[in-house]
């Protein structure tokens, strides 16, 4: 970077480029547009900050918790965060097309539910699958009426044989009645309680 700073542009104060002394950058393009004999490494921060290496530091209000609690809840924090990605992303948290208060809580509701059954479905697969791999497997699930009460299920794949052995269902390539369909999915329904 001190020998060729024009080829390094972007957030400056992360990664090397924290390192570095009288380094200056356009706003606007990112550039590095300090003159090369004026930069240097900033040797006392590197000291500083290997005194810290192997450490972090949690700053908390938590103030009556034992040490090992806030560690372990500091620990679980990306699970809250990666929830909320999902329910975003994969599940589509946003009401679009709501405008009453009342329709908005009962989305948000639906939302919560699904997040629930999905951490439930995850937790009971081992953490074997994603919640975002689970629920696409799912949408890929469908099934065909090949006959007047015949019906074919056109999907499997590894995440819907451990679904099956798990929660007692038979998505697949089977064929089955509507009897049996509906005896499979009241099995599974006392199962996964």
């Amino acid at each position: 970077m001190l020998k060729n700073p024009s080829k390094y542009k972007g957030i400056l104060d992360y990664g090397a480029a924290g390192y570095i002394k009288n380094l200056k950058a356009d706003k606007e393009t990112g550039e590095i547009i300090s003159p090369v004999d004026i930069m240097y490494i900033d040797k006392e921060k590197i000291k500083e900050e290997e005194k810290l290496d192997g450490y972090y530091a949690i700053v908390t209000s938590e103030l009556d918790m034992a040490d090992t609690d806030v560690i372990e809840a500091y620990k679980g924090l990306w699970k809250i965060e990666e929830s909320f990605k999902i329910t975003k992303s994969v599940i589509g948290s946003r009401p679009l097309y709501l405008r009453t208060e009342e329709h908005i809580n009962a989305h948000f509701l639906i939302c919560f539910i699904s997040l629930l059954i999905a951490r439930i479905m995850e937790k009971r697969l081992d953490g074997k699958y994603t919640i975002k791999t689970i629920i696409e497997t799912l949408r890929k699930v469908s099934c065909s009426n090949i006959s007047q009460n015949i019906w074919l299920f056109d999907h499997a794949d590894e995440v819907t044989d451990d679904m099956n052995k798990t929660f007692g269902t038979n998505f697949g390539r089977k064929q089955m009645t509507l009897q049996e369909i509906k005896n499979n999915f009241s099995k599974s329904k006392i199962r996964s309680v």
